[in-house]
């Protein structure tokens, strides 16, 4: 498997019948035969969805179901806020190895229950509150538009979902194109962070660079910096570009994602930047420069 998804993968749908569950699943269906292979709902086992392209997938009542009958090894988590923790430890009891939730405010104490099962099993949990991942060319798993992703060298992390989009396109403009993107929530608790996809990143032979997007709150991206800095010491290193968002967000004002709030004297973009360029990161004045930045870290 290249970085978490690939051409094999199979997908459950927790929340497939909802709104936002079926709309995305369509899209994901239409993306290079992205494989959803069922839904799951407790009091529609046995049901059939069908989609608007008259696309049909079985539904089962309970995600170890779903994973027993066709082979699932990645689920994706459409339910609403109040349920969605109770759907992604469904998901880890059923040992599915990769769980995408997309939810957006989920509380954070079920999100602090999760992380301490998530600790506990093999599954890794991508989010909430994200855009999900995308593998161009081969499987989309989220909200991701597949336009405008193009199968390339450049590994993408971020904590905005509209910023990971900025820099595909921008990547994508600069004929770099992208192995994987991956959006890992702007939640402060959640189940990946910065360091988990880096790692996987340095690691892939196929990813040349990387770009990594982060925004005020916490101490994510400096704990980034640091392991890059550590890890060029060790002799691993690749060229990377990154961009902070909310400079300008005045101090115990969230701007956007939860996670985002500068509170104590830390988390504000300045040291964060200052962290990431120590560690030899090109940081992107604006979000429209990150692949004229990422050009210029690749000395093109």
């Amino acid at each position: 498997m290249s970085i978490l998804i690939d051409r094999d993968t199979k997908i459950l749908v927790q929340g497939l019948t909802g709104k936002t569950g079926s709309f995305h699943t369509e899209q994901a269906l239409a993306y290079y035969g992205t494989q959803m292979v069922g839904g799951t709902h407790p009091k529609k086992g046995g049901e059939t969805w069908t989609g608007a392209s008259c696309e049909e997938l079985p539904i089962f009542t309970s995600v170890a179901e779903g994973k027993e009958r066709t082979g699932a090894n990645a689920s994706v988590v459409y339910v609403p806020p109040a349920g969605a923790a109770g759907a992604i430890m469904e998901a880890i009891d059923a040992e599915i190895p990769l769980i995408i939730c997309i939810t957006e405010g989920v509380p954070v104490m079920d999100m602090v229950k999760v992380k301490a099962k998530l600790e506990k099993s093999n599954s890794r949990l991508i989010g909430p509150n994200c855009p999900g991942i995308l593998t161009p060319e081969q499987c989309k798993i989220g909200i991701m538009p597949g336009s405008i992703f193009k199968k390339g060298s450049v590994g993408v992390v971020s904590r905005s979902g509209t910023l990971t989009y900025e820099a595909v396109f921008q990547t994508s403009n600069a004929g770099l194109g992208q192995t994987t993107a991956v959006g890992i929530g702007g939640d402060p608790v959640k189940g990946t962070e910065f360091i988990d996809m880096l790692e996987m990143f340095l690691a892939d032979d196929e990813t040349e660079s990387i770009i990594m997007i982060g925004e005020i709150g916490g101490s994510a991206e400096e704990d980034a910096a640091q392991f890059i800095a550590d890890e060029a010491k060790k002799g691993r290193s690749k060229p990377m570009a990154g961009f902070i968002a909310g400079r300008t967000a005045p101090p115990g004002r969230t701007m956007g994602h939860a996670g985002a709030v500068i509170s104590g004297g830390k988390g504000g973009a300045e040291d964060k930047i200052e962290a990431m360029e120590a560690a030899g990161i090109k940081v992107s004045p604006s979000p429209a420069k990150l692949g004229e930045t990422l050009l210029s870290a690749l000395g093109k």
